[in-house]
């Protein structure tokens, strides 16, 4: 089978390689699936795309007038896919439901405890020789409320580790998980009071159409003053304006973010020698309290073998017609 792989990173060509092993006639593309560049996939069978890459409809309709049947996501969130578009053109569709909770849900903790503990900045002031500790005082995780929005199988682990803090635990989800409320005494409760009584937030919600900007000014208005807010989830689940402007007003006394709205096209690539054209990302990066990485959360040797093993089944579903359960 023919299969074009889009956004291929070099961090994780070795994983796909490792369990591709000339299964299957590969081609590798390094720059994320566009209008522009989805006549590449002309004559292959399959298209594997990654978060960054468009999946709308008009790109749809290049694959299938291309001969693509098949489209294998390197990803659990499928945001970026037109869904009702795909099945009109019959062309399936799979991801990666689940690779690794413990990788996003330990770095959404990391985020919390170098924003707290300020470690950029001490790591940098030691770099100049400079061993002052002022303006490096942070609080104790102990003891602290800890709201989790989105208590799915990341949420989850999120909760378990706080707890293990010391922490009380709120959460916010269309289910409850028994195992955190008996275990981890958890609580349930609504956005609202969750946002009004946590000290640190963390997003582990999907995005769909009820939960973009779930985090506006309206909600940040209801959250304490000073509260850390953890984005590790999709970036269009916060206003960035907004939580810019209460950046300003110290509302939001700490964001740590890992996913940004407008990402495509500037995570998972060196814009090193580029001038930044996108001013609201330029701004965030003046606050000395919001802490930004691109998109790295999954970045773990674990998670990337779950993710090629997987991507690789879906194929092998596809190829054999057998009804995959990751199928969308």
């Amino acid at each position: 089978m023919k299969v074009a792989v889009y956004s291929s990173n070099k961090f994780e060509i070795y994983y796909l390689e490792k369990v591709f092993n000339r299964k299957h006639d590969v081609k590798y593309i390094s720059s994320p699936l566009t209008i522009e560049n989805a006549s590449l996939a002309q004559n292959y069978d399959a298209v594997s795309i990654f978060v960054s890459d468009n999946a709308s409809a008009p790109v749809l309709q290049i694959l299938a007038e291309s001969g693509v049947k098949f489209l294998a996501l390197r990803s659990a969130g499928y945001n970026h896919v037109d869904i009702t578009e795909a099945k009109r053109l019959n062309i399936k569709v799979a991801r990666v439901p689940e690779y690794s909770p413990y990788a996003v849900a330990e770095h959404a903790v990391a985020l919390m405890l170098a924003l707290n503990r300020k470690l950029i900045r001490a790591h940098n002031r030691v770099m100049e020789q400079n061993f002052s500790l002022d303006g490096l005082v942070g609080f104790d995780v102990h003891g602290k409320t800890v709201g989790i929005i989105g208590a799915g199988k990341i949420g989850s682990v999120v909760a378990k580790i706080m707890n293990g803090f010391g922490c009380r635990i709120l959460a916010h989800d269309k289910s409850e998980n028994t195992e955190l409320q008996n275990k981890y005494g958890a609580i349930y409760t609504d956005c609202e009071t969750l946002c009004r009584e946590s000290d640190i937030i963390s997003l582990h919600a999907p995005l769909v159409p009820e939960t973009k900007y779930l985090i506006d000014k309206n909600c940040i208005s209801k959250m304490k003053k000073g509260v850390m807010l953890i984005n590790t989830s999709r970036g269009a689940l916060v206003n960035t304006k907004d939580a810019i402007e209460a950046l300003k007003t110290g509302q939001i006394g700490y964001l740590g973010m890992d996913v940004y709205e407008e990402e495509i096209c500037l995570f998972f690539e060196d814009h090193s020698e580029d001038i930044l054209q996108d001013d609201i990302i330029a701004r965030l990066m003046t606050f000395n309290n919001v802490l930004i990485t691109s998109h790295q959360a999954f970045l773990t040797d674990t998670a990337l073998s779950n993710i090629a093993e997987t991507t690789f089944s879906n194929l092998e579903c596809f190829e054999n017609n057998i009804t995959s359960g990751n199928e969308l």
